[in-house]
């Protein structure tokens, strides 16, 4: 009976699949294709480096993605973008199960993105030969970063998580459990250093058109 469901379908539902199986070889093949292809277009072909972002991630078309190479993912089909984001140099999307980002995502450099999860026994992890063959069993678990949340530098983001809404997750961070909305995290592992509100609230045109150093509203009291 088990034989009746594809790997590929395995993966995306978050169960365990044959990572080494033919199914999941082509498709991983075929997204490492598009993705080294993406990479190697210059950056003065504007047109070609787009129309190779959107086949590497087909849900970029229309939505206004902006990707600065190098950037590396596993199949790109299962990242699931809104409109506005941007992702900033050298980030990895390990995209096993879905990686949703809301509108107006921002993701700085050199983040990781990773949904896949191997079992914590090394006999069950490693390769191993089963009744009818060898079989390389994983899992992964989705990540979901809602709208208006900036990823710093060098955070990596675990599966299974949930980042809410307007959320920062500072540079070097760990996030490996859901983070409210509106909220600040930091640390190894990430923990909520603080809310975003009001106090924050530079008056950013105001601000620019007078030439002035931005100073948060709660440090001018």
């Amino acid at each position: 009976m088990y034989k009746n469901i594809s790997d590929w379908d395995r993966m995306i539902a978050g169960k365990l699949y044959n990572s080494s199986s033919k199914d999941i070889e082509k498709q991983h093949n075929d997204g490492m294709y598009r993705c080294d292809r993406f990479n190697k277009i210059p950056v003065r072909r504007t047109k070609a480096k787009q129309r190779a972002l959107e086949k590497l991630i087909p849900s970029a078309k229309g939505n206004y993605l902006g990707v600065f190479a190098p950037f590396y993912c596993e199949y790109g089909v299962n990242i699931h973008v809104g409109k506005g984001c941007f992702v900033n140099y050298n980030c990895t999307f390990l995209d096993v199960a879905s990686i949703i980002l809301g509108d107006g995502v921002w993701i700085g450099a050199n983040v990781t993105i990773a949904t896949p999860n191997h079992p914590f026994l090394a006999e069950e992890r490693l390769p191993a030969d089963y009744p009818d063959g060898n079989y390389d069993l994983e899992y992964a678990s989705p990540i979901t970063i809602n709208e208006g949340c900036w990823i710093c530098s060098g955070a990596t983001i675990c599966g299974g998580v949930t980042i809410g809404k307007n959320s920062i997750v500072a540079a070097g961070a760990v996030v490996n459990r859901d983070v409210p909305p509106n909220s600040i995290v930091a640390g190894v592992p990430a923990k909520v250093i603080r809310q975003i509100d009001e106090g924050d609230r530079i008056n950013v045109w105001e601000t620019y058109v007078k030439n002035e150093f931005p100073v948060p509203a709660r440090d001018k009291k």
